[in-house]
C-alpha cells in the first residue's frame, strides 16, 4: 500500500516510516520539519509541506496514489499547550479538518490517528479502558479528543474509516540503533535521564543537564507520577495491526495502548541507573501544571480485537533500547 505519514520525520512517525517499509508499504512521508529530522526518513520518499496549507496537502495526494493515511503531524507537548493554547487548537484541530478536506477530496477513507491517553484527564479508575470518560485537562488533551470526535463525525456523514490509538507513554528507540529520540527541547522523562547520565559519565563530552522530577507529593506509592511506557517498535505494530483491521471494520475505531502497568517517576530512574551501572543525580521540583497522577492503560481491547500485544513490555529493556541510541550519539 501506498501510505502517508503524517509527521514521519517525528519520533514515532520515523519509527513508523521505517516499519511500514520493513513490512512491505510504500511510505511517503509528509513533514514541515519543525521539530522533525529529515535524516530521520529512511525510506521511501519525502515531501516536505505543512499541515495549515491546504495547498501543500492537495500537492501530495495529487501527486501520490494513497491509499490510507497514518497522522502522527500534531503538537504533542503538554506544558507547551498550557501556555500556548492557540498554537495547538490551529495545529492540531485546523490542521486535521484541513488534512480531512483533501482526503476526501482525493477519495482517501482509510485513516490511523495518533491520539493520546491525555483524552482523559485525571482517571476514575485505572487500568484505564476504552469506555472510561474524556475529561482532559490540558489543551493537548482536549485537541486530541475534539479530533477523535472529528473522526466519528466524517464516518457517519462521509464514511470515513478510522482507529485512534491511544498512546500513553511512547519510550525506547530503535532495536537496531537507527532511529531515537532527538526533541529539542526534551520533556520527556527517560531521554532526559539519560542526558543526564551522559553528562555524569562524561562532562567534557556532554553538555550539563540536570535531572528534574516535577513533584513527588502525589497519591502513589513513592509520590511521583505514575505512566504506563510502551516501548516506540510496538507503538508501529499496533498500527501496522490497524491497517489489517480497517479492511474488516468500517467506521470509527478507538484502542487504548499501553503495556498495563505503572510505573513511577522514580522507577524509571532506578532501572535506567540498573541499564547505566551508575546513580544519575537529579533534583525535585515543583508539580507541573497539567499532569494527571496516574495513567495506566488497559490493553484488552486491542489484544482482542487488533490481535496486539506488547513485544518490549519490560521497562529495562525499554530503557536499555534508549540507552543504546543516546550514547551512540
Amino acid at each position: 500500500m501506498n501510505i502517508l505519514v503524517l509527521g514521519g520525520a517525528g519520533y514515532i512517525g520515523s519509527h513508523m516510516v521505517k516499519a511500514l517499509a520493513a513490512a512491505g508499504h510504500h511510505p511517503v512521508t509528509f513533514d514541515n520539519l519543525s521539530t522533525g529530522h529529515r535524516d530521520a526518513v529512511l525510506h521511501g520518499e519525502f515531501v516536505a509541506g505543512d499541515l495549515l496549507s491546504p495547498d501543500d496537502l492537495q500537492r501530495v495526494f495529487q501527486a501520490h496514489s494513497i491509499d490510507l493515511v497514518m497522522h502522527f503531524a500534531a503538537r504533542s507537548l503538554v506544558g507547551e499547550s498550557m501556555q500556548k493554547p492557540g498554537l495547538y487548537y490551529a495545529n492540531n484541530v485546523s490542521g486535521t479538518y484541513n488534512l480531512l478536506e483533501a482526503m476526501r477530496n482525493a477519495g482517501v477513507a482509510r485513516i490511523v490517528f495518533s491520539s493520546t491517553a491525555a483524552i482523559f484527564g485525571n482517571p476514575q479508575y485505572t487500568p484505564i479502558d476504552e469506555d472510561h470518560p474524556r475529561a482532559p485537562i490540558n489543551p493537548y488533551g482536549r485537541t486530541k479528543w475534539m479530533i477523535e470526535q472529528m473522526l466519528a463525525d466524517y464516518a457517519q456523514a462521509h464514511g470515513m474509516q478510522s482507529v485512534s490509538l491511544r498512546y500513553f507513554n511512547a519510550a525506547g528507540a530503535d532495536p537496531d540503533g537507527e532511529l531515537g529520540e532527538r526533541h529539542e527541547p526534551e520533556t520527556h522523562l527517560i531521554p532526559n535521564i539519560l542526558r543526564a547520565a551522559l553528562h555524569a559519565q562524561n562532562p567534557e563530552k556532554h553538555p550539563a543537564q540536570t535531572l528534574k522530577i516535577f513533584g513527588d507529593d502525589y497519591d502513589t506509592p513513592d509520590g511521583t507520577c505514575l505512566r504506563d511506557y510502551i516501548h516506540v517498535t510496538d507503538l508501529c505494530a499496533a498500527h501496522l495491526c490497524a491497517i489489517g483491521f480497517l479492511q474488516n471494520h468500517p467506521g470509527c475505531h478507538a484502542f487504548n495502548l499501553g503495556n498495563g502497568q505503572g510505573y513511577s517517576v522514580l522507577e524509571v530512574l532506578r532501572a535506567a541507573e540498573a541499564v547505566v551501572g551508575f546513580s544519575i543525580p537529579h533534583t525535585i521540583e515543583a508539580r507541573r501544571a497539567g499532569d494527571p497522577p496516574v495513567l495506566v492503560a488497559s490493553q484488552q481491547a486491542a489484544a482482542a480485537q487488533l490481535g496486539w500485544r506488547p513485544a518490549y513490555p519490560e521497562l529495562e529493556r525499554i530503557v536499555g533500547t534508549a540507552w543504546n541510541f543516546h550514547r551512540a550519539g
